[in-house]
């Protein structure tokens, strides 16, 4: 699926719908070259739900999905380019 959201600040939870839809457990965001922090709204409605949410340049994000997809999680990434 693309993304067609807006920048990492403006990520909201109903920007994530059609993700949670799909019965995962956790999104991974890589923000491009260098970390940065979505609203902190973001994080509190995704642990409402109880979906975990983990945020790193997208290099990381990147490694990281691949092993978490390889373990077989439920996870899906959001990969803005570096």
């Amino acid at each position: 699926m693309a993304w067609t959201g807006a920048g990492v600040a403006d990520i909201g939870a109903d920007d994530l719908e059609s993700l949670l839809a799909a019965d995962i457990e956790l999104v991974v965001i890589g923000t491009g070259q260098q970390q940065q922090l979505p609203d902190r709204s973001l994080m509190f409605a995704m642990a409402r739900r109880g979906v975990g949410l983990e945020v790193m340049d997208t290099a990381a994000a990147a490694r990281t999905f691949n092993v978490l997809i390889a373990e077989g999680r439920r996870v899906a990434a959001i990969l803005y380019p570096v």
